[in-house]
C-alpha cells in the first residue's frame, strides 16, 4: 500500500496530465465525429438542392421553348393574316397604277401636271407601304414574343404554385382562362385598329424624307437603304417618346392608374384584374430602354435583307450600279407583299428571330419576369 501511496505521490502530476491529454482527445474526436455527420448532412441536403435547381431550370427550359413555338405556330401564323389582309386594303397602290397606265394609253386624258402628281403620290404611297410593311411586321413578330413570355412566366409560376412548389411560392391571384384570351387577343389590334394611325405617321415621315426626290434620281443600294431608314427613324422619333406603342396595344385608363399606383402603393395593387397587370407589365416592357435596342437592331436586319431582295429582283438592272427612281418604284411594289407573307414562308420573321440580341432578350425577360 505505500508503495501505492508513493507512487501516486510521486507520479500524480504525470497521471492528470495524461488523464487530461486522453479525455481532450476523446473530446475532439467526439466533436470531430460529430461535425463530419453534420457536413455530410449538409453535403446530401445541397445536393437535392441541386437536383432540384437543376429540374426546375430544364422544366423552365422546356416551357420557355414550348411557348416560343406556340407564338410561332399559332399566334403569329393568325395575327399575320390580318395584318398582310389590312396592309393591302389601306395601302391599295392599283387605283394610281391604273390611272397612270390610263394616262400613258391615253395621252391627252392627264395633263403633266397630272401626270407628276401622280407619280408623286405613287412614290410617297409605294415607300409608305414598305416601310409600314417593315415596321408592322418587326413589331409584331417582337410583340407577340413579349405576350407569350410574360404569359408563359405567370402561366408557369401559377402552376408551380398549385403544386406546391417551395421554390416558385407567390401569393399572386391565379390567371383566369377569360383573361388569358383577352390578353393574346391584343395582337390583332395593329391589324384591326392601329394601323390607320400608323399609315398617317408613317405617310407624314416619307413625305419628310422623300421631299426633293425625283423621278430621274438614280438609287442604288445604299441610297435605298438609307431612305427606308430615315422614315423609319423619323416616324420612331417624332412625337412623344415611345409615341409608337399606341399602335400595337389599346390605350387603357385602367392601365395608366395601375402605372401610377405602382410606384406610389402596391397595396392598392391587389384592385385591379390580372388582365390589368398582365397589359401593365406589357407595356413596361415595350416601353423600355432594352426593348428598344432590340427594335432597332430588327428593324435594321429587316432593311438589309429588304434592300438584297430588292437588288436580286432588279436583275439585269442591278441596284448596285443604281437606276432611276422611276424604274425602282414595281420593284419596291412587288417586294411589299413577301414582307407580310405568312410566317412559315416569310424570310424577315426568321431573321428577326435569329437575331442574338433578340434570342439574348426574350430568355431574360421570360428568366426574370416578375409574377406579381
Amino acid at each position: 500500500m505505500l508503495s501505492l501511496r508513493d507512487l501516486w505521490r510521486k507520479h500524480r502530476r504525470k497521471i492528470f496530465v495524461t488523464a487530461g491529454v486522453l479525455g481532450s482527445g476523446y473530446l475532439l474526436y467526439k466533436l470531430y465525429d460529430a461535425r463530419k455527420h453534420s457536413l455530410a448532412d449538409v453535403e446530401r441536403e445541397l445536393a437535392r438542392e441541386r437536383e432540384n435547381d437543376e429540374l426546375i431550370k430544364a422544366q423552365l427550359q422546356a416551357h420557355f421553348e414550348n411557348i416560343q413555338r406556340i407564338a410561332d405556330t399559332t399566334t403569329l401564323p393568325h395575327a399575320m393574316h390580318c395584318l398582310s389582309c389590312t396592309i393591302a386594303e389601306e395601302l391599295d397602290l392599283s387605283p394610281l397604277t391604273e390611272m397612270l397606265k390610263k394616262g400613258k394609253d391615253q395621252p391627252n386624258s392627264l395633263s403633266f401636271s397630272e401626270k407628276l402628281e401622280l407619280w408623286d403620290r405613287l412614290t410617297i404611297l409605294s415607300f409608305t407601304r414598305m416601310v409600314v410593311s417593315v415596321w408592322a411586321v418587326t413589331m409584331l413578330s417582337l410583340y407577340i414574343r413579349v405576350q407569350v413570355n410574360i404569359l408563359g412566366r405567370h402561366l408557369y409560376i401559377d402552376t408551380a404554385c398549385g403544386l406546391g412548389s417551395p421554390h416558385l411560392h407567390e401569393d399572386a391571384d391565379l390567371i383566369e382562362r377569360d383573361d388569358q384570351q383577352k390578353y393574346l387577343a391584343g395582337a390583332d389590334f395593329l391589324a384591326n385598329r392601329g394601323m390607320p394611325v400608323l399609315i398617317s405617321s408613317v405617310q407624314v415621315a416619307a413625305t419628310e424624307v422623300l421631299k426633293g426626290k425625283q423621278l430621274m434620281d438614280f438609287f442604288n443600294t445604299t441610297v435605298l437603304h438609307e431612305t427606308v431608314m430615315q422614315i423609319l427613324d423619323t416616324f420612331m422619333n417624332t412625337g412623344s417618346p415611345h409615341h409608337w406603342v399606341d399602335c400595337l396595344v389599346p390605350e387603357d385608363s385602367s392601365v395608366k392608374k395601375l402605372s401610377r399606383t405602382a410606384s406610389s402603393d402596391s397595396t392598392i395593387l391587389s384592385d385591379f384584374t390580372k388582365f390589368n397587370k398582365l397589359m401593365f407589365e406589357t407595356k413596361e416592357v415595350l416601353s423600355s430602354a432594352e426593348f428598344g435596342s432590340v427594335v432597332e437592331i430588327s428593324l435594321k436586319a429587316v432593311v438589309d435583307a429588304l434592300v438584297e431582295d430588292t437588288s436580286i429582283q432588279s436583275g439585269g438592272n442591278s441596284l448596285a450600279s443604281g437606276m432611276p427612281l422611276a424604274k425602282l418604284l414595281p420593284r419596291i411594289a412587288q417586294i411589299g407583299p413577301s414582307l407580310v407573307d405568312e410566317p412559315i414562308k416569310n424570310r424577315f420573321i426568321k431573321i428577326i428571330q435569329s437575331v442574338p440580341e433578340v434570342e439574348l432578350f426574350f430568355t431574360l425577360l421570360y428568366a426574370s419576369m416578375p409574377a406579381s
